[in-house]
């Protein structure tokens, strides 16, 4: 199928995506047209093309999937959700850098030329507010209330933050893959007392932070001018270990608190974002991180909320200006 006539989004997406699949059902209701596609299948299943410096135009050219193509000059919106980058496992080691960066700079170097194409995120935004000393900056100059927190590699600092906090926690500060004896293990957020602190910690930055007394989690998605507040209960410290222990609720935020999680998305040029809160048992909010594209199909399916439709929405509108 040719999207020479018709403006389509783009959806960048590894090959298994749940949520992808659930917007892209919603644009296909709207008769949207879309193109998936995953960076990963650049060769026979993924062709780019771009010619630059013509006139007229600054930018010419097509992306090409076996089924579909899409001129880069009539894109809408580009969903840009959990897309797989070449690795070129037949290659030589060096061969396959060589190809990878080339992938990245022409296929995105391409696509972020677009110009005046809404993007939900764009990738190097999302890179950009992935950090979370940064995000807890950025939510304490905003108003939020965040837990005390250390980010070091020096175990005797470490020790005595843990110990003048009572109760403490550690969390990874990004997620990486990771396995151990073959099977993939996932850094949960952990309990953590001075004793267990040694001398390891000074290979990298860790990250200390005061556990919050809290009663509840809030996840929250906002995606364009939509705003979906969801209360998870459960007793877990981090509630992502156990998705059967969770109770679902809709939480109606305070004003000035979703003024300032859009503010917050705002200052970091993101159309969308799943932020964790802790709810303590005197009914205030905590931050706790942002996630700029963050899971929340589950939330769809336990609660209903229109999630979907709310991110078809927005692609269907495009055009960022």
């Amino acid at each position: 199928m040719t999207m020479t006539e018709e403006r389509p989004v783009l959806v960048a997406t590894e090959a298994d995506d749940i949520t992808a699949d659930m917007v892209i059902t919603e644009l296909n209701r709207r008769d949207v047209p879309v193109l998936r596609f995953n960076p990963a299948d650049i060769g026979e299943n993924l062709t780019v093309s771009a010619r630059f410096g013509t006139c007229p135009a600054p930018l010419v050219g097509q992306v090409r999937t076996p089924s579909r193509t899409a001129d880069v000059t009539r894109v809408r919106s580009v969903y840009w959700r959990r897309p797989e980058w070449p690795t070129f496992p037949h290659l030589s080691a060096d061969d396959s850098r060589f190809a990878a960066a080339q992938v990245r700079y022409g296929l995105g170097g391409t696509l972020y030329a677009l110009d005046g194409t809404l993007w939900v995120n764009h990738p190097l935004h999302v890179a950009a507010a992935d950090y979370k000393p940064a995000q807890l900056v950025l939510a304490q100059q905003l108003g939020f209330t965040i837990p005390p927190t250390l980010v070091t590699n020096d175990p005797d600092e470490a020790r005595e933050f843990v110990h003048g906090q009572g109760q403490a926690i550690f969390k990874t500060l990004r997620w990486t893959p990771y396995t151990r004896d073959g099977v993939p293990v996932t850094g949960w957020a952990a309990p953590v007392t001075p004793d267990e602190i040694d001398d390891s910690v000074r290979v990298a930055p860790h990250l200390f932070q005061a556990r919050v007394d809290k009663v509840a989690d809030v996840r929250v998605l906002l995606v364009g001018r939509h705003t979906f507040a969801v209360r998870i209960d459960s007793d877990l410290l981090d509630w992502r270990k156990d998705y059967s222990a969770l109770a679902y609720t809709m939480e109606h935020l305070p004003d000035r608190l979703g003024q300032a999680l859009r503010a917050y998305l705002n200052r970091l040029d993101l159309v969308s974002g799943s932020f964790d809160l802790a709810v303590d048992r005197a009914g205030d909010y905590w931050w706790l991180e942002l996630n700029p594209n963050g899971q929340w199909g589950w939330l769809e399916t336990e609660t209903g909320l229109p999630m979907s439709s709310a991110f078809a929405d927005l692609l269907a509108q495009g055009d960022r200006r």
